[in-house]
């Protein structure tokens, strides 16, 4: 990936850091007692286009860049960083992280080792380095298209997000990794009105991926699904109340099982006691046609990874298998709680934030079901096209999701459409209560950001039709997820 950004630490640019470097820094930062540290490094450069009314409102241009210092005494952590990437500004930022040490026996870092990387993210040409007036285009196109679908379109939404992180990561352990990670993602919103009704929809996709990604999702696309959507709600009824069947869309549908499954499957929580998982390895969590993964490998996936934030390289996590119970998403800190290795799921926001495990890409994998005959089986349910906003409590599991697009089935088919539909329910218990799941799994497409403690990070979903035996619907509307 050649580009004119490159980070201030990268070798031949202003302030290059190599091991030798490195490897004075991670001294310094244990010179106190400290049993483990860790430098990192991030450059990031981003861009946003926001086009609204016809015209471009908004472009911006940001870079960030700095170093987090880590020291791991026991259970305590000392953390520090700086914008500035002098050694006296570095070695202030070691000094302070390895406060957290007090006595013991000074501990050498092991000689820095350069590894090897997978490439899951090839992009020739960075969207950063495309003119901006080409982005403008994009934008048009939707907006033209929008508007041109349906004379009932009364406004459009569009927008570009870009960005480039670099990283290096350091480890008193001996890993010495660098790598760059591009993100792409597009978004329209259109709002329809016929009468004194008034509906919205909307439509996006990305990934790590360059502007390549509208060869294969254009613009019109994009703007057809977001009219269709906001169209069908004009003529949407109330949605019914009880406990029901419920059918689970493919694709994106998979927010419910990383919000109210996965994020009980991340290990600090198990490891604090605080997880519905904790302790049942082993034991029959779900249905046994349920098999969940972590899966960091896909190729331009938003959740995708070379490497994680603490230096480890991520693959393909089996968390539920058969309904069993097989593991959880392991950083640093926990998997040696657990006397395990890290699963490469040690994340962070930025160079300022310190790591935690979470998710890249979680599937639920597909079953042998035709999705045509999971609708048949159904006498009166839900079907859940599109999720909006919800609320977990990762405890026990309970949430309640609110759909954006949903429709009532009766005896095996897709009536009308539904507004008002919230599913409120407990994750673990939905899990239990799949029985039948679709032959074909779908990757969401590239637009889902997870927050956590603080920490926003681009996830990715993926699930087949599942139908879900009973789910309480009913409720009122809830807030908005991204």
């Amino acid at each position: 990936m050649t580009s004119r950004y490159q980070a201030p630490f990268a070798l031949g640019g202003e302030s290059p850091i190599d091991a030798q470097l490195a490897s004075r820094l991670l001294t310094t930062a244990l010179e106190k007692g400290g049993d483990y540290a860790d430098l990192f490094f991030e450059y990031g450069a981003s861009g946003s286009y926001a086009f609204d009314e016809g015209i471009l409102k908004s472009a911006g241009r940001a870079v960030t860049m700095g170093l987090g210092v880590r020291v791991m005494k026991g259970d305590a952590t000392g953390y520090a960083y700086v914008e500035d990437f002098t050694l006296e500004a570095m070695e202030r930022a070691a000094r302070t992280a390895a406060g957290i040490a007090a006595g013991g026996d000074t501990k050498t870092p092991i000689a820095l080792e350069t590894r090897a990387l997978p490439s899951r993210y090839d992009v020739t040409l960075l969207s950063l380095d495309v003119p901006g007036a080409d982005k403008r285009d994009l934008l048009e196109r939707a907006d033209r298209a929008a508007r041109a679908a349906d004379a009932r379109v009364v406004r459009v939404d569009a927008s570009i997000s870009e960005e480039l992180r670099e990283i290096l990561v350091a480890t008193s352990t001996g890993r010495f990794v660098r790598d760059r990670q591009p993100l792409l993602r597009f978004g329209i919103r259109v709002i329809v009105e016929q009468d004194d009704k008034r509906q919205s929809g909307s439509s996006g996709g990305g990934g790590r991926l360059g502007l390549e990604y509208f060869d294969a999702h254009s613009p019109e696309e994009h703007a057809a699904e977001a009219v269709r959507q906001a169209l069908v709600m004009l003529d949407a009824r109330e949605a019914p109340a009880g406990e029901m069947e419920v059918v689970l869309a493919p694709g994106d549908s998979g927010i419910l099982l990383h919000e109210a499954v996965g994020h009980g499957l991340e290990a600090d929580f198990n490891r604090k006691g605080t997880s519905n998982y904790t302790g049942r390895i082993g034991e029959q969590v779900a249905s046994p046609l349920c098999t969940v993964v972590d899966d960091a490998t896909i190729r331009g996936g938003r959740g995708s990874l070379n490497v994680d934030d603490e230096g480890f390289e991520p693959g393909r996590a089996t968390l539920i298998e058969d309904g069993v119970l097989r593991g959880y998403m392991q950083d640093r800190h926990s998997a040696e709680f657990f006397d395990l290795t890290s699963s490469g799921n040690g994340r962070r926001e930025s160079f300022k934030s310190h790591p935690m495990p979470r998710m890249t890409n979680t599937l639920l994998l597909g079953g042998e079901s035709d999705p045509e005959e999971i609708l048949r089986s159904v006498k009166r349910g839900v079907y859940a096209r599109k999720f909006g906003g919800g609320q977990v409590d990762i405890t026990n599991g309970d949430f309640v999701f609110s759909l954006t697009e949903g429709y009532l089935i009766e005896d095996g088919k897709l009536t009308a459409p539904l507004k008002g539909v919230n599913l409120i329910g407990n994750g673990p218990d939905v899990m239990r209560e799949v029985v039948m799941l679709g032959n074909d799994m779908t990757l969401s497409d590239g637009i889902w950001t997870c927050g956590k403690d603080g920490q926003s990070v681009p996830v990715g979903v993926a699930c087949p039709t599942v139908k879900i035996a009973k789910v309480t619907v009913g409720g009122t509307q809830v807030g908005g997820a991204s």
